[in-house]
């Protein structure tokens, strides 16, 4: 019985996984309970085709302890040779009701966020992602964030 169980389980896998021909890379890295200010998260990406463009996402899972509306994020493009782009973002992250945004059954959502799109990248061998919520009127940024849980980055190959 367990055998079957395990058999079902791991074609179930292979379908999921084969379905996502866009996918080029797709991790994502906990921050535990609450994403603290100083914590950066760094993906090493693998090397890619630099003639080819590609979509660029960043993901997120959270969770109803989210207290905010929006999420403002700072993302850096490292290249090999040391060069940095760094990005400043906002994203939407709840309804005007303050329900989440994201798909999920439970309270649980995960988010795709668009990053970049029709990118080339040539060089870039790590991105890294820091959270830089404050508070409306207040200058020091929120020192842990709740209810974001894990954060992601996606490549995806245009057709």
């Amino acid at each position: 019985m367990k055998i079957k169980n395990s058999a079902l389980l791991l074609l179930v896998v292979i379908l999921f996984y084969s379905c996502d021909k866009k996918r080029v890379f797709d991790e994502y890295k906990s921050v535990g309970s609450a994403w603290n200010k100083d914590s950066i998260v760094t993906f090493n990406l693998p090397k890619l085709d630099s003639t080819k463009q590609y979509n660029l996402f960043i993901n997120l899972r959270d969770n109803n302890n989210y207290p905010f509306n929006n999420l403002f994020l700072i993302v850096s493009m490292e290249k090999a040779n040391g060069f940095t782009k760094i990005d400043t973002l906002e994203y939407q992250m709840a309804n005007p009701d303050g329900s989440l945004l994201g798909d999920g059954f439970t309270d649980i959502k995960e988010s795709k966020l668009f990053y970049k799109d029709k990118i080339k990248l040539n060089g870039i061998s790590k991105v890294h992602i820091k959270q830089a919520v404050r508070e409306n009127g207040k200058i020091p940024g929120i020192k842990e964030l709740e209810g974001i849980t894990d954060v992601g980055f996606r490549i995806e190959k245009i057709d």
